[in-house]
């Protein structure tokens, strides 16, 4: 009997241990699961994060995507494969109009335009993101922080009374208009374009992400608490699990995961199990029960004793056999590859099925070693070196491979384990071939040309700041070529578009026989090209610039029978000394471009801070960037001068006035026309304050003269580019009707020297607008080509004769002959005439005296500011 007590206690304590070490494994285990399950939906958000940022990419590398452009994109990531909880990717265009063809509302609206897959999307087109408060919210911090920003949960428009949760989350990207990085929180609001988004069901992304034995072991819930809030996005409850487990209260496992902007509460909690926890430590306490009573009764059963021990052996034997196949089977089924190999000699002894399959390995695994499957030596001297380091672990992305089998990159962890008294080495390795090809074409699509392979300006502005610090620290000298095709547009309008980018291609490949192995080079946009050479002197850069346009200039491209030279005009830059800067640089090797141009083309030109010309164009390159401010912030204003009819008789029909441009300085202060108008023809600015100065006179013809009077002819100045311009007679016919301002009170007045130097195109606009009604004058006469000629050949109504004439009209007889000889002409051609800078009453009397129909100049009015513009300073 004390025999039988003593075991039985025994067995009691064997079965409390046994108990609690199964009880501490299984919280190990659910530990690690859980991690895992958090690991797995970070790395889903991070996944679908990259998603966008590969969409995004396709906008910094083009100008304008097509819907054709952003389609073909998404079928090329094969989201539905990847990303079944994608719903859409679509791209919304910032503007302040709630709908396309709506009025201003001076409110903030984002307008979705492109959207893929347009099927079971087409409800997106049109929407107003700025309707979705969660979604604009996201769209907003995306903005201004310029990173991936996700949306709190809100309903899918394309899941509206569609069966299943409407629990939809963006995750947005900024699109900012073309041009260097923004700089700060400022900058990114102005220049934002539009906003990139994709949407996925929350809840099909969250179960997507999790484990399948997460999803059989825990009841998973995940919630947004963003800002102290405790939106549900997941709930799942745990399957019963067919084996037995711990009988324990349920364990619970919480982690914050923040991306995007957003905080989430990712929850698991184990229920409580029954089975396997009880009956082994029950077994332990049957056995130790079992050996008390054999123990007690062994002088009486020494026979039966033998008999029931092997056959308990046998039973547990036959336990640990269909525990070791369970574990086996399900290392077999894992599609992860799993090894395991002795420390010693790193030999393997153990790899599942996904492992053999991949290396080719038969049933024998121990031809392998461990060490082998490692291409880098490094890395596999360090795997062999884990042999002598109990507990060491190995974990980081390598390039694996078998014997006459390709290598791939894995994420390899190697851990150093005691099995049986026997060192081990056990390596699970997951396959990442596929993300780490992406992210190299996603990296290499950031930094280079789509269409010619050289270095986009983002980089080459990168590389060039990495010059700029070598200079800095004393660095030896370098040298920046700019240059511009010549004449490029002709290929463009003759062949087409698809040709000039031939054109382009094939001269990027003439580059890398001609320069210098350590130069870069890139396509800065269009046509333009620079190329940085680092150790080169200005002789040196000289003759490599004069070298470049030499190979180019002997090039012949050939396009559909047809063959065209090619030449290039380049600005060379000697970089030398610290204290540069990037901006000043390439402000300073397109001017040299520019003046290379400006002296014939298909030259070199080497820029000098000394030169006069280069002075001159720095100041007008000036000018064009203040006036492309003034256009933005509102800086340009409208005066008026009246003209005088020389005829009482026409005084009271109304006011005949003349429009006039000016422009306000930062400081308040106007600035003369002298100063502004030749940058402004120079850099093709023109054309932009033509159209403005339409606009504004046709919105506010009312509101013109201060006096209230009517305006019987207001007279507009066009340039000679903008009346080239194929849609400006449009434009001006649709601002007529939109303001309701009848064509016969508008008048557009064109140099001599703009319609004599491009005739035909001067008369098929000025037919057009006098179709409707308009009025057109010619402005400057006599001092251009000085023939009489072409009036014949122009469709004008007014001659306006110039200044220089009339100024000296009173001391000067040729002037007067001039002026009398105009006006007869002009008369007799049915034209009336108008002589301008009349500056006294002796000048206007002789004027009336030869028949002279209008007078303008200071002796009639001084210019003056509108009444609207002085409305507007009021």
């Amino acid at each position: 009997m004390a025999a039988l007590v003593v075991g039985l206690g025994l067995s009691l304590l064997a079965a409390a241990l046994h108990r609690q070490a199964l009880e501490k494994a299984e919280d190990t285990r659910l530990e690690r699961l859980a991690e895992r399950s958090f690991d797995a939906v970070e790395g889903e958000l991070q996944t679908c994060g990259l998603l966008v940022r590969s969409v995004q990419a396709l906008f910094l590398s083009s100008d304008e995507v097509t819907s054709a452009e952003f389609e073909s994109l998404y079928d090329n990531l094969r989201p539905g494969e990847l990303f079944p909880s994608l719903q859409a990717i679509a791209y919304a265009q910032r503007t302040d109009r709630p709908a396309l063809d709506a009025q201003p509302d001076g409110r903030e609206h984002y307008l979705t335009v492109l959207v893929a897959p347009v099927s079971g999307n087409s409800r997106l087109i049109g929407l107003d993101i700025s309707t979705q408060a969660p979604n604009l919210a996201a769209a907003r911090f995306s903005r201004d922080s310029d990173r991936p920003v996700m949306s709190a949960p809100f309903q899918l428009v394309q899941s509206t009374g569609m069966p299943g949760p409407n629990d939809g989350i963006t995750i947005r990207l900024p699109v900012f208009a073309k041009g260097p990085q923004p700089r700060d929180l400022a900058e990114r609001r102005a220049r934002e374009i539009g906003s990139l988004a994709a949407s996925f069901r929350v809840s099909r992304l969250i179960e997507d992400a999790l484990p399948v034995e997460a999803l059989d072991r825990f009841e998973v819930t995940v919630r947004d608490i963003t800002d102290g809030g405790d939106k549900v996005l997941y709930v799942e409850d745990a399957s019963a699990p067919e084996a037995g487990g711990l009988v324990k209260d349920a364990r619970s496992y919480v982690r914050e995961l923040s991306y995007g902007g957003r905080t989430w509460s990712l929850e698991a909690r184990a229920g409580s199990l029954e089975g396997e926890a009880l009956w082994l430590p029950a077994l332990t306490f049957g056995i130790g029960a079992l050996a008390s009573l054999l123990l007690a009764t062994l002088a009486w059963s020494v026979a039966g004793t033998r008999a029931r021990a092997l056959s308990l052996a046998g039973s547990l034997a036959s336990q640990y056999r269909e525990s070791e196949e369970r574990f086996r089977a399900l290392n077999e089924l894992l599609p992860a590859l799993v090894l395991l190999a002795r420390a010693g000699d790193g030999q393997l002894v153990y790899a599942n099925q996904a492992c053999r399959d991949r290396f080719g390995i038969g049933d024998d695994t121990r031809e392998v070693r461990l060490a082998d499957l490692v291409e880098d030596s490094v890395l596999r001297e360090r795997i062999t070196g884990m042999a002598e380091q109990p507990g060491a672990i190995f974990n980081e992305p390598v390039r694996l491979h078998a014997p006459g089998q390709a290598s791939f990159w894995a994420t390899l962890a190697v851990s150093h384990i005691v099995l049986g008294d026997v060192p081990h080495l056990l390596a699970v390795a997951n396959d990442i071939t596929e993300l780490r090809v992406l992210s190299e074409e996603l990296s290499y699509q950031a930094t280079h040309d789509s269409l010619t392979g050289l270095y986009n300006r983002r980089e080459f502005e990168r590389r060039l700041d990495a010059a700029i610090t070598a200079l800095d620290a004393g660095g030896p000298p370098g040298a920046l070529l700019y240059m511009d095709l010549d004449q490029f547009k002709l290929v463009n309008d003759t062949s087409g578009h698809f040709a000039g980018d031939q054109l382009l291609a094939q001269l990027a490949a003439l580059f890398p026989g001609i320069l210098p192995p350590d130069a870069v080079v890139a396509r800065l946009g269009g046509d333009e090209f620079a190329i940085l050479v680092e150790h080169m002197e200005e002789a040196k850069a000289t003759a490599l610039a004069e070298r470049v346009r030499l190979e180019i200039d002997g090039y012949v491209f050939g396009w559909e029978q047809r063959n065209y030279t090619v030449s290039t005009s380049i600005g060379v830059v000697v970089l030398h000394g610290a204290g540069l800067s990037q901006r000043t640089l390439l402000a300073h090797a397109d001017t040299a471009c520019y003046m290379a141009k400006e002296r014939g083309r298909n030259r070199v030109h080497l820029f000098s801070e000394d030169d006069s010309e280069t002075a001159q164009r720095r100041s007008e390159m000036e000018w064009a960037g203040r006036i492309r401010e003034a256009i933005t912030e509102g800086r340009f204003v409208l005066h008026y001068q009246e003209l005088a009819p020389l005829w009482y008789g026409e005084q009271a029909e109304g006011v005949h006035m003349e429009l006039l441009i000016r422009l306000r300085d930062e400081n308040g202060g106007m600035v003369p026309p002298g100063a502004f108008i030749p940058a402004a023809e120079r850099f093709g600015l023109m054309p932009q304050l033509d159209r403005w100065v339409v606009d504004t006179a046709l919105a506010n013809f009312t509101k013109l003269h201060p006096s209230g009077k009517p305006v019987k002819l207001c007279a507009i100045n066009l340039s000679g580019p903008t009346f080239e311009d194929d849609s400006f007679a449009d434009f001006v016919l649709q601002r007529l009707e939109d303001y309701g301002v009848s064509p016969q009170r508008i008048c557009f007045e064109i140099t001599e020297t703009a319609a004599v130097s491009s005739m035909a195109r001067a008369v098929e606009f000025m037919q057009k607008l006098r179709s409707a009604g308009c009025k057109f004058s010619l402005d400057d006469f006599g001092s251009g080509m000085a023939s009489f000629g072409y009036l014949k050949n122009l469709p004008v109504d007014f001659i306006k004769i110039d200044g220089s004439f009339i100024r000296n009209i009173e001391t000067d007889p040729v002037s007067y002959s001039i002026v009398r000889a105009v006006t007869d002409i002009g008369h007799q051609l049915g034209l009336q005439v108008v002589a301008e800078w009349v500056a006294d009453d002796r000048a206007r009397d002789l004027l009336r005296g030869l028949s002279v129909d209008y007078a303008q100049g200071f002796a009639i009015h001084k210019p003056e500011a509108t009444l609207c513009f002085r409305e507007h300073k009021t």
